[in-house]
């Protein structure tokens, strides 16, 4: 089997594995009861807590959990509209956002908050002169993923913080879900970012746990009340076996980047190269600006999902662009905000790497697409 569809979930990695089921095993107690298990396990959530902060190296008090990158994006877009409404009413978001970034917007739309939609060009990068020809005094947040999830493009973070060092009272936000480990923290957490959302199972962590970012100073209201969990700010037991499996995850990620820092790069620059040589594939990732683990392509007349499944049947997994919203068969959000013509879109498919992926797995892959090609080419 050649598992290229890390960006969608990745193994979690046997050691945070093992860090989950002895947790589960051992720490038994409610991190919110008084008594000596509960104290157990409330300390075990504060050193993980610990060792994320330092990882990023921010402050332990600026980091909460949450149960993955929805809710991440749902609580500092919800959060910040609650926070501050009285302030203001106004929303900008880039127009290649992950759905639960652009589908949360148009939910607080309909609730009657303004959200406007900042244009990227060609190459599906956010123009930061357009971005901030739309801001307003009304204006209370801007959301910019760090690494689009589809095509891999590394937004011009550092460029917006600069802009956003002007107005200081608006929140900026980051989804960094496809950043962390994969791209520098440089060029996503500046000095200027308040919030930015994770998800464990992107870096080989289990699924439905993640945490955000909160800059310390920055007013965010609750998405979740009721037990009063996380000092009041996220309600709901926490999941102690899955943050603990979490951190141990994302250092474990951060060892292994370490070891090996241009291996992925390496494999999808001769995966772009060998495909670049086929007469019918367009290639939308590029090199320079782009994530080093994403690449999109599409064979032109063959549907995203057609690709996908014939390669499943050679034991060999892709995804049609965003996994989230792959089984809706519709052409690429990315793309299409990227004027890619609608029959190009609906043809791409994405290959997404990590550093357990090799050169013999690429190699194979294209082996076995180099025969798809052919066959496909008889019928179309």
């Amino acid at each position: 089997m050649i598992y290229f569809d890390n960006s969608a979930t990745t193994a979690i990695h046997p050691l945070a594995l093992d860090a989950y089921v002895k947790t589960s095993q051992k720490i038994m107690g409610n991190p919110s009861s008084l008594h000596d298990l509960g104290t157990q396990a409330n300390r075990l959530m504060q050193q993980a807590r610990k060792q994320i902060a330092g990882i990023l190296a921010v402050s332990p008090h600026e980091i909460w959990f949450t149960s993955g990158g929805t809710e991440g994006d749902n609580w500092v877009l919800k959060g910040t509209a609650l926070a501050k409404k009285s302030f203001g009413n106004h929303l900008i978001i880039s127009a290649v956002e992950h759905p639960a970034v652009s589908e949360t917007a148009q939910q607080l739309a309909e609730l009657g908050f303004e959200v406007s939609i900042a244009p990227v060009n060609k190459e599906g990068f956010v123009d930061v002169d357009q971005l901030a020809a739309l801001i307003r005094k009304e204006t209370i947040l801007v959301s910019v993923m760090a690494v689009n999830n589809e095509v891999g493009m590394i937004q011009p973070i550092q460029a917006i913080s600069e802009l956003l060092k002007n107005y200081p009272k608006i929140h900026f936000h980051v989804d960094a879900v496809q950043a962390i480990v994969k791209v520098p923290q440089e060029l996503w957490l500046t000095e200027r970012v308040d919030f930015a959302t994770f998800s464990a199972h992107k870096f080989h962590g289990p699924r439905g746990v993640g945490f955000i970012y909160w800059r310390e100073g920055r007013k965010l209201a609750p998405l979740m009340t009721g037990g009063g969990q996380e000092e009041n700010h996220r309600s709901g037991t926490e999941n102690v076996a899955g943050i603990v499996a979490m951190a141990k995850a994302l250092r474990l990620a951060v060892e292994k980047k370490a070891e090996r820092p241009a291996h992925v790069a390496k494999l999808k620059e001769y995966l772009t190269e060998e495909l670049q040589k086929f007469a019918k594939v367009t290639v939308f990732s590029g090199a320079e600006n782009f994530a080093p683990h994403i690449l999109c392509f599409a064979l032109q007349g063959i549907r995203g999902e057609v690709m996908v499944h014939a390669l499943e049947e050679k034991q060999i997994y892709i995804s049609t662009t965003s996994a989230c919203s792959s089984r809706s068969k519709t052409e690429s959000s990315t793309l299409h905000a990227m004027n890619v013509a609608g029959n190009l879109a609906t043809s791409a498919v994405r290959v997404s790497l990590d550093e357990s992926n090799t050169m013999a797995e690429v190699e194979q892959f294209l082996i076995i697409f180099n025969q798809l090609y052919r066959k496909f080419s008889k019928v179309n």
